[in-house]
Formats: C-alpha cells, structure tokens, sequence
C-alpha cells in the first residue's frame, strides 16, 4: 500500500489521523500551525505534540515526499533547490532577496519571493530556455507544489517572512492549473501562510482557455504571459507552441482576465541579441500594448550552457527602452538576481551542474512579477 503525501490533502488525511487517534480538533490546528508557521522540519520537531502520537504519526504521514539534491547559494541572497521526487524526477525552485528602493516606508526592507515550479521539465519549447531542453516529464501534484513553499521557507531566518510567490519555475502552470489552484488555496489561505492573491503572480507561455478558466475561479492572482514576440511570425520561431495559437488569441484572453480581475497585465519579454531586440520589434509592441493596462517585463537574456544565444548590448536594451517609453508602454528591465548560481529567469533545469546544462528562476523586479 502507497502511503499518502500528507500535503496532497492536508485537511482530510489530518482529519483522518485524528479520528484514528482520538484526538481534538486543537491537536489538527496545531500540526498545521507547526508546517506553515512553525516551519517544523520533522514530527519530532513538533514540541507541543506528545511524544507518542508523534511517533506514530511520523509512520503513518510522513511529511515530504522530496529531499534536497542540491542547495545552492548566491552573495546577492539568492538561494536554489534542486529537490528530488519521490519516485524519480528533479525539480529546481527558488528563494530571491532583493531590497526595496522605493517609498519612505519601505526603503531600506526586503523583499523575499519564491519561484516554484509545476510540472518535472517543460513541453513548451521555448528556444532560449533551459527548463525545457529534455521536455515534459509529469506534471508536479499539489502537495509538491506546496512541498517547495515549505522548503524554502526552512531556509528563511526565523524573522524573515514571505513578501511574494512567483509560479515561473520549470514547467507551464496554465498545463496544471487543477493541482496549481489547489495548492495555492492551502498556501494563501489564513490556516496556510496567508499571503494575498495580489502577491502571487501565475506566469503561462499564454494558454488561452486556460487563461479564461484562470479568470472564472481564480482571478485574485496575478497573471503575466510570457510573450518574448511582437509578431507571430518571430513567435512561432521563439516559442514553437504559439503556431497552434496565435498572439490575438492571447491578448483576447488576458483582455477578458482583466476585464474580470480589474489587475494591470504583465507581460515577458526575454530579449535575445539580433533576433527580438530590435527598435522595429519595440514599435510593433508599443502598438500591441499602449491601449492596454499592461507593463512590460524585459528580461535580458540570461545564458544557458550550450545554447547559442546572447544578451543584448547595453546601447541596444537602451533603444528598445526608449521606444517602448516613448510609445506610452510601461516598462520594466529585470536586473539579474541568481544567475552565478544558474538560478536567473530561464536557467532552471531538472539535473546538477555536472549532469547537464543549468537551469534558472526568475527574479523579482518590482512588486508585481517576474517571469519565465
């Protein structure tokens, strides 16, 4: 018989756990207290518990169905997990710091954000991307998905607290919105770490029935599309799944999301050298974007071991800013955080340095997103 991973349905199995062992519902609370504010790495950390019952609940629910391969950490406070699955598989996610710059209030703080993922590889197959490169394997469960929250945070002092969480890790999370959703509503919710849908932020290649789903259940969260084109021409080229869609179709979906959520639009742009950096493609997206409540995330490229493209040099990032401002499109460019450690946007990848090419997550660049 399989045993259960309690994070895949932490309610019921707890419920269960406490019928079986007679105990009060205050006993449940406290074991959901101990793994989301507590951050207790083991049954036996769980000092309020009694002895016994942890000893029979560390048995019967194990806790974590991954272990950590792998932590890797950066100078400018980044930190990187590669987890292995249980069962096979390897998935990587992220912990950025950054300090906030703007606002009397909350100059001088800092920002901590999460990049998890939701599926083992990727099937979108964009060209620049290392998550990618040996494709999909499976989709992650929701206790998975909640699994790397709570890493993470065991690797947070005990004062720091979570500001954001990004869903731009390996993976397409439009492609597993049923196991994304539930794990974001055990994550958001006040029993969970109570963090509020305006800081999370659901990052898609750009799923359109997805997108409008996305909108019907859950329009509290953020929503970025990663478009990396202006045109579908170069689309199609960068990221091959947009043959079968089309970018009209997915500015129609974001417009209905907006129309639902009220929230400004993000969009991805990773810009590659000679081949989407031109002012030409900074025009086309100004006239994509201005009538739209939209910000411009551009990511300067940032490497990936044994593939051949390039960041942009720094006159032409200015140019394609100048247009894109000069245009009346918000605009943001991403400063790298995490990329020494292969852990910038688009290097995350499911192996170690000395399995294969790196893999990467993104890094905050304002309140509101960062990007696949």
């Amino acid at each position: 018989m399989t045993t259960p991973h309690l994070l895949n349905d932490l309610d019921t199995l707890l419920a269960d756990a406490g019928k079986q062992h007679g105990l009060p519902a205050y006993r449940v609370k406290q074991v959901r207290r101990w793994l989301f504010e507590g951050r207790a790495e083991s049954w036996d950390a769980m000092s309020n518990l009694p002895k016994p019952l942890r000893s029979k609940l560390a048995e019967e629910l194990p806790l974590w169905s991954t272990s950590v391969a792998r932590h890797t950490a950066a100078d400018d406070g980044t930190e990187k997990l590669l987890l292995a699955l249980d069962g096979g598989g390897r998935i990587e996610c992220v912990l950025l710091r950054e300090k906030v710059r703007r606002g009397a209030a909350a100059a001088g703080s800092v920002r901590r954000t999460m990049c998890i993922s939701t599926q083992v590889g990727c099937g979108m197959g964009c060209v620049f991307c290392a998550s990618g490169l040996d494709g999909v394997e499976r989709n992650l469960s929701r206790g998975e998905i909640i699994e790397q929250v709570l890493r993470l945070q065991h690797r947070m002092a005990p004062d720091e607290r979570l500001s954001h969480l990004v869903i731009m890790g390996m993976g397409e999370p439009l492609a597993n919105l049923d196991n994304l959703l539930a794990a974001l509503a055990d994550i958001s919710s006040a029993e969970g770490l109570g963090i509020s849908g305006r800081r999370i932020t659901i990052s898609t290649v750009g799923l359109p029935a997805a997108i409008r789903r996305l909108a019907r259940e859950a329009p509290q969260y953020r929503l970025a599309i990663s478009l990396h084109a202006p045109n579908d021409e170069l689309r199609n080229r960068i990221v091959p799944v947009n043959d079968k869609i089309g970018i009209e179709a997915i500015m129609a979906a974001a417009d209905e999301f907006y129309t639902v959520s009220g929230r400004r639009l993000t969009f991805e742009y990773v810009l590659l050298d000679e081949i989407n950096d031109r002012p030409e493609h900074a025009h086309q997206l100004v006239r994509l974007l201005r009538e739209r409540n939209a910000l411009l995330n551009v990511i300067p490229y940032n490497p990936v071991a044994g593939l051949p493209y390039r960041t942009p040099s720094r006159e032409a990032q200015q140019e394609f800013e100048r247009v894109l401002t000069d245009g009346g499109v918000p605009v943001k460019f991403r400063h790298r955080k995490g990329d020494k450690i292969n852990a910038a946007c688009g290097q995350l990848r499911r192996s170690t340095p000395a399995e294969a090419t790196p893999l990467v997550i993104p890094a905050p660049s304002g309140s509101e997103s960062l990007g696949n």
